[in-house]
């Protein structure tokens, strides 16, 4: 394993509380991990002079188990940093609430297609010098109350830059910090700056992945005052506080020169929350390497050279063997239908229409919308064409909703055992995703309209020539070319006094759309449906990559 860092011309420090690098090492809980572990390789392989920080999540997020009841059981996750990192010794403290927290780093290194090497920063705070609930602070990933995740947020932000600092990584010229979460560096870099305002705001970078106003940390500022101590400052109060909490984003946004929502709605939406701010889009990508399954990368290392650094190439599969693709794809298709059926039994076939939905399961996804009628639902599948359903996800140990939505279709799965084969997959992971993207015939997203601020599932799908059917927000909105890359779900306009979707409406459109157009082409005009598959390649795959992604961050953000 690699032991030296080379931190000369680092130029990019980029922040993330969750990074998905290696499916082994439970250090992500979501998108924004595999998205930030993403960002990564495409830096690597393009050879971005970047260094990645991140908490080691030593107990990671949790294992899912689902009992026999459909609940939702969260278990740790026991893992060796040991086996994946090595432990750099160096420590940094950070004063919280009054004491000297102390921080150790452990580095992972990403080698890019070239042999360029990123390093990453796993931030450790179980450390002989730290006592009690000092200890685990980096120990469960989003787990814990308001003050855990202050902590938390502490390390991250306070800590990471110090360690940076430590680490000779002296010279960075841009601090990105994705969501939130990392934003109490500006602190630190101000008083680099000493207490320059604009040399810190030019050297920061913020982008916001949320488009919901729930889903940006707030905390009560006597909490601020007691965990942050001397740190916090009364001075930018107005700007970065609302209803007597300080706001992560706000915090962000203030003191960011470049700002960004992940798609070109959410820079939409996103504007509209922050009106003091211009915050831009650059939509995301997915790392075609990563998620191009092994049968169509054989395809594609057969017929494009080069497509592997640079995916913009896949456009160039328009004339590739459709029976070639279709060979392929079954291969993908086999090798998912043998894992669902070892892992729950569910008796799936390789010949029925198998559609796949995986993601977080909370309410605003609408994971159920499919079911909203299980007798049209059933009825389109006998007289139509077989359909089968296979289902991921986890829910956040304390959504309530989403974790009746995991047990609804646990019941529906049992109740409707004769009719239709539903499976869940439980402890929806890297591995998993791998498997469900590449495998299944369709994807399905079905998320309220505006929630969704980019999503990156689907994309990985049209890597591997599947076509997607979903309401239209996120990237779907820019991807989407009705019968030729996948399908809509409900309105193709959305009027901005409108707050939400339909779902009776939507659910209407879904089951008129399976069974008028979508089932009749993939079992009675194959052909045509693999030129759908091939158009989801060449027009979606080609552009929806970190390789796009990471080169407007590079002209619009970093060496602007």
């Amino acid at each position: 394993m690699e032991k030296k860092i080379d931190n000369s011309h680092r130029h990019i420090a980029y922040f993330s509380m969750e990074i998905g690098i290696d499916e082994r090492m439970p250090t992500y809980a979501g998108g924004l991990g595999v998205l930030a572990g993403d960002t990564i390789k495409s830096c690597a392989d393009l050879k971005i002079p970047l260094v990645a920080v991140t908490l080691l999540s030593k107990k990671g997020y949790f294992y899912q188990k689902i009992d026999d009841f459909g609940n939702q059981k969260e278990l740790p996750v026991e893992w060796n940093p040991d086996d994946f990192l090595k432990l750099i010794p160096k420590k940094i403290s950070v004063k919280i609430e009054g004491k000297e927290v102390y921080v150790q780093p452990w580095v992972y290194f990403v080698k890019g297609i070239t042999g360029f090497k990123i390093p990453i920063i796993f931030l450790d705070t179980d450390v002989k010098e730290n006592q009690g609930e000092d200890k685990i602070i980096t120990n469960h990933l989003y787990g814990g109350d308001l003050k855990y995740r202050l902590r938390q947020e502490m390390v991250l932000g306070i800590g990471g830059f110090r360690m940076l600092e430590a680490l000779g990584f002296d010279n960075v010229e841009k601090y990105h910090m994705n969501e939130g979460h990392s934003a109490l560096l500006v602190f630190e870099l101000l008083k680099k700056m000493n207490n320059d305002f604009h040399k810190t705001r030019n050297k920061c970078v913020f982008t916001t992945h949320t488009p919901v106003p729930a889903g940006h940390d707030q905390f009560e500022l006597d909490l601020v005052k007691q965990v942050l101590g001397d740190i916090w400052t009364e001075e930018f109060k107005e700007k970065v506080c609302h209803d007597q909490k300080l706001n992560m984003t706000l915090l962000a946004l203030y003191f960011s020169k470049y700002v960004n929502g992940v798609a070109k709605k959410h820079g939409e939406v996103s504007r509209d929350m922050f009106p003091e701010y211009d915050v831009d889009s650059i939509t995301n990508g997915v790392h075609s390497r990563t998620w191009t399954a092994p049968p169509i990368k054989n395809l594609f290392d057969k017929n494009i050279s080069g497509w592997k650094n640079d995916p913009f190439s896949l456009r160039y599969i328009a004339g590739l063997d459709k029976k070639k693709l279709w060979a392929a794809h079954l291969e993908c298709k086999k090798k998912l239908i043998d894992y669902v059926n070892k892992e729950t039994n569910a008796g799936m076939d390789y010949d029925y229409f198998t559609i796949g939905f995986a993601r977080r399961f909370t309410a605003y996804k609408r994971p159920d919308l499919i079911f909203s009628d299980m007798e049209r639902l059933i009825k389109i599948s006998d007289k139509t064409g077989k359909i089968q359903l296979v289902f991921a996800g986890k829910a956040h140990p304390n959504d309530t909703d989403g974790k009746n939505k995991i047990k609804k279709i646990h019941d529906l799965i049992n109740e409707h055992k004769k009719d239709i084969k539903i499976a869940f997959i439980e402890n929806y992971d890297m591995s998993v995703a791998k498997l469900l993207i590449s495998g299944v015939d369709i994807w399905l997203n079905n998320p309220l309209i505006p929630r969704e601020a980019s999503g990156t599932s689907g994309m990985k799908a049209a890597h591997n020539g599947v076509p997607q059917i979903s309401s239209l927000d996120g990237w779907w909105l820019e991807g989407h070319i009705e019968n030729i890359t996948g399908w809509s779900i409900g309105e193709k306009s959305f009027p901005k006094n409108k707050i939400e979707s339909d779902s009776a409406k939507e659910s209407e459109d879904l089951y008129n759309k399976l069974e008028k157009v979508i089932l009749p082409l993939y079992y009675e005009d194959r052909d045509n449906w693999i030129r759908k598959m091939r158009s989801a390649i060449y027009i979606n795959a080609s552009f929806f990559n970190t390789h796009r992604m990471v080169q407007q961050y590079v002209t619009k953000a970093y060496f602007e």
